[in-house]
C-alpha cells in the first residue's frame, strides 16, 4: 500500500529525533547523577536559610518557647494514652495558661511584624471592607427594623425607622455594651407586635449568653435577665419568648463544665428566670441541641433537634399547635 507524502515525512522526522530525545536523556541524568552527598547537603542548607518573606529569617532561626509536659493518661478500655498537654485545657485566665499564650504571641508577632507588605494588605482590605452595609428589614406594625454597619463598626446597630420615608433610630448599639470592644450582640428576637425586643450579650468570647429585653417604643431596659444561655434562639409567643439553655454550670468552672442535656425554657416578660418553665428536655439524650421556633401567627411552635456525639448527621424537626 502507498503511503502519502506526509506520513513518510513525518515517520523521518521521529527517526531522526529519537536520538538527539535519548542523547539528552542521558545527560538529565548524569547531571543528576553528578550531585554528591555534600553538595546535596549544601543545596538544602541553603534551601533551608533562605529569608522568609519580608527579609525575616527562616523557621530555624525562631526559638519557640518551651512547653512543659505533664503526666496526665487516660485509660480507654484498657489501653492507655498519654495526653501530655492536657493543662493547656484549662481556663485562659490561669496564670500558667496565659503565661504560655504570651509567650507564644511574642513570637508570632515579632515574625509577622517584619513582613513589609503586611501593613499594605491590611491597609487594602480596609479601604475595600469600608463600606455601608444593610441588613434585610423587618416589619412589624408601621415599623421597619434592621441593622447597618457605617463600613468599619466591630458590630452591626439595629434600627427602627417609621415607614418607608421615616428617620432611622438607634435601638441598639451593641458596640456600646462594654468599653473594651470584648462583649458582644449574641441572638436576637423581635416579638410579633413589635413591643418587645430580646437580645443576648455574650461576654469575652464566651458562648453563654445572658438575655435582656427591650422595651421598643421607650428603648428603656425591663428587669429580665436570663442567664446560661447558649446555643439559643429568642423566639417570641406572646408576651414571652422560648429560648435554650443549660443547667447552671458549677461556679469557678464555667467556662470548663461539659455542656449536657439542653433544655428549652418559656419565660415570660416582667419575671424571675426562677419561674421559667421547662417546655423540653431529654435526659436519653444528653448531646443533642434544642432549639424552638414559632410561626409568624403564633400558632405553631416548631422544635429541631440536632445530633451530636454519635456519629450521626442531620436533624429531627417536631411541631406543636398552640392555640389547641
Amino acid at each position: 500500500m502507498k503511503r502519502s507524502i506526509l506520513q513518510v515525512l513525518v515517520c523521518r522526522v521521529q527517526r531522526a529525533f529519537l536520538p538527539l530525545a535519548i542523547l539528552t536523556l542521558a545527560l538529565s541524568v548524569f547531571s543528576v547523577s553528578q550531585l554528591t552527598p555534600q553538595t546535596r547537603a549544601q543545596q538544602a542548607q541553603k534551601t533551608a536559610s533562605a529569608p522568609a518573606p519580608g527579609g525575616a529569617t527562616g523557621s530555624p532561626s525562631i526559638v519557640y518557647p518551651e512547653t512543659k509536659k505533664g503526666a496526665t493518661v487516660d485509660d480507654y478500655f484498657g489501653t492507655r494514652v498519654a495526653d501530655p498537654y492536657r493543662w493547656l485545657e484549662a481556663d485562659a485566665n490561669v496564670p500558667e495558661v496565659a503565661s504560655w499564650v504570651e509567650a507564644q504571641n511574642k513570637v508570632t508577632f515579632a515574625y509577622l511584624e517584619k513582613i513589609p507588605f503586611r501593613q499594605k494588605i491590611k491597609d487594602r482590605l480596609t479601604q475595600l471592607y469600608n463600606y455601608p452595609k444593610y441588613s434585610s428589614p423587618m416589619r412589624r406594625g408601621d415599623y421597619f427594623f434592621y441593622t447597618k454597619n457605617d463600613g468599619l463598626q466591630n458590630q452591626s446597630v439595629w434600627y427602627r425607622q417609621k415607614g418607608l420615608d421615616g428617620s432611622p433610630e438607634i435601638l441598639l448599639d451593641p458596640n456600646k455594651l462594654s468599653v473594651d470592644g470584648t462583649t458582644r450582640l449574641g441572638s436576637v428576637g423581635l416579638s410579633k407586635d413589635g413591643k418587645y425586643f430580646g437580645y443576648g450579650v455574650s461576654k469575652g468570647g464566651s458562648d453563654w449568653n445572658d438575655i435582656y429585653v427591650l422595651e421598643v417604643a421607650s428603648k428603656q431596659p425591663e428587669p429580665d435577665h436570663i442567664e446560661w444561655a447558649k446555643f439559643t434562639g429568642i423566639s417570641w409567643q406572646g408576651n414571652g419568648f422560648y429560648y435554650s439553655r443549660y443547667p447552671t454550670p458549677e461556679k469557678g468552672h464555667e467556662l470548663t463544665t461539659k455542656n449536657e442535656y439542653h433544655q428549652v425554657f418559656y419565660h415570660k416578660v416582667g419575671t424571675p428566670q426562677s419561674d421559667d418553665v421547662m417546655v423540653y428536655e431529654d435526659k436519653a439524650n444528653p448531646l443533642r441541641f434544642h432549639s424552638m421556633e414559632t410561626s409568624d401567627n403564633e400558632r405553631f411552635a416548631f422544635l429541631t433537634v440536632s445530633e451530636r456525639g454519635k456519629g450521626k448527621k442531620g436533624n429531627a424537626l417536631y411541631y406543636r399547635e398552640l392555640t389547641a
